[in-house]
């Protein structure tokens, strides 16, 4: 008797998930589409004539390939970890970015009082988006974006929105703001140093330095013209700060914790809510939402007006945190007092099985998916009050196995 042993390491294995999606991805294509890419495309065309583009602009398509199978591949991707966000942030506020930035802000003054004068917006949020978008111009993504978008809209899932995005990016060249060899950005199609899909470019790029177009790729004043005109139309408030690290009082109620609960500063001063030095927090007319990026255990933030407007930019919690935090560091602020240095990532499989406990214990978490929306936040705060537990409704390692203690 004798035993065949088989190794095939983790990376491996997920390597081979993903090449699965992508083929998936293009199966569902071929059973959902009946026309060839190539009749599609030549669909485009007409489409694209009748919204009056040049016969020259209309010349790109014929630059289009098959649908790319990096771009189906990240499109399909989940990560491995949910990260956590203590590794978000180190990640993105290191020492040398703060010390780049403040050097930026001090080269470009005289673009940045500039802009603030139009928009109200001030330069060192500028400067920290500018460098969680692009590491301040470095890295803007190496994809052709008509090609991204062309393969995203060819896809059924989301054919509609890309489609549009597509139509929207060829009026972009049509207009003569950029060649299309120079049109680069993310595998979505996100397009520049700003990272701007093409509709977001059509309503708020701004030519900053009057030559007529507006160049997201490699001129300073359109980029920081455009982010600050998107960023004021969006209700940034140039006279209010985004936020503040704060300490909770022991016998703080964090049922009233997250994005939803919007309290003015008195109140929160009357529950006790105070400033990480000791100090009470400033009084001003200004409502706060205490936010808990780790939960109950890691930092609190109270977060202001346009914390909430960042997040019109990127509707992710850790985002507007780490851009908040990034601008204050500019101006001589200190790192997060209380960051949580032993977090624990929750894998995909973890928080789909966190779902599937908290379903089957009669808190409704929706269908498992491995991804933490406001369902399951709630569904988890239910559990933490049935158990008696800080309802800071955040999926944790420590929740998981107290979920699987009750089975």
């Amino acid at each position: 008797m004798f035993f065949i042993y088989s190794y095939i390491d983790y990376h491996s294995i997920m390597y081979f998930i993903r090449i699965s999606l992508v083929l998936f991805a293009f199966a569902q294509i071929a059973l959902s589409q009946d026309q060839s890419f190539e009749s599609w495309v030549q669909e485009l065309r007409q489409e694209a004539r009748l919204l009056g583009l040049s016969e020259k602009t209309l010349l790109v398509l014929d630059q289009l390939e098959t649908p790319l199978e990096r771009v189906l591949e990240l499109d399909n991707s989940q990560p491995e970890f949910v990260q956590t966000f203590s590794r978000y942030l180190s990640l993105r506020v290191t020492p040398n970015q703060i010390r780049r930035g403040i050097d930026l802000i001090q080269e470009h003054k005289v673009l940045l009082d500039e802009v603030r004068q139009v928009y109200g917006v001030q330069p060192h949020y500028l400067m920290a988006f500018w460098a969680v978008e692009s590491n301040y111009g470095r890295n803007t993504g190496g994809f052709s974006v008509l090609q991204a978008l062309a393969t995203l809209a060819f896809d059924p899932r989301r054919a509609e929105f890309f489609r549009e995005q597509l139509l929207i990016a060829l009026q972009i060249i049509d207009a003569g703001h950029i060649e299309v060899e120079d049109m680069s950005g993310s595998w979505a199609g996100a397009m520049g140093q700003l990272q701007f899909m093409p509709n977001i470019f059509s309503r708020y790029g701004i030519d900053g330095d009057g030559d007529g177009r507006v160049d997201i790729w490699k001129s300073l004043p359109d980029i920081f013209h455009s982010a600050a005109n998107f960023l004021s139309q969006s209700g940034w408030r140039g006279d209010e700060r985004w936020g503040r690290e704060v300490v909770l009082p022991a016998d703080f109620d964090f049922s009233l914790t997250g994005t939803r609960i919007r309290k003015p500063l008195e109140q929160w001063r009357a529950l006790g809510v105070v400033q990480v030095s000791g100090d009470q927090i400033p009084v001003a007319p200004m409502n706060g939402s205490v936010v808990l990026p780790s939960g109950a255990g890691g930092p609190a933030f109270l977060v202001y007006n346009n914390f909430r407007t960042t997040m019109t930019y990127n509707p992710s919690t850790f985002y507007a945190l780490t851009v908040g935090h990034l601008a204050d560091r500019f101006t001589g602020g200190g790192p997060v007092q209380r960051i949580s240095v032993d977090e624990q990532a929750m894998s995909v499989a973890n928080v789909r099985e966190l779902q599937t406990l908290l379903n089957d214990l009669g808190f409704n978490s929706g269908e498992p998916d491995g991804r933490v929306g406001s369902q399951t936040r709630s569904a988890i705060r239910a559990y933490q009050e049935q158990r008696e537990l800080p309802t800071d409704g955040h999926p944790s390692t420590q929740l998981l196995k107290s979920l699987r203690e009750q089975l």
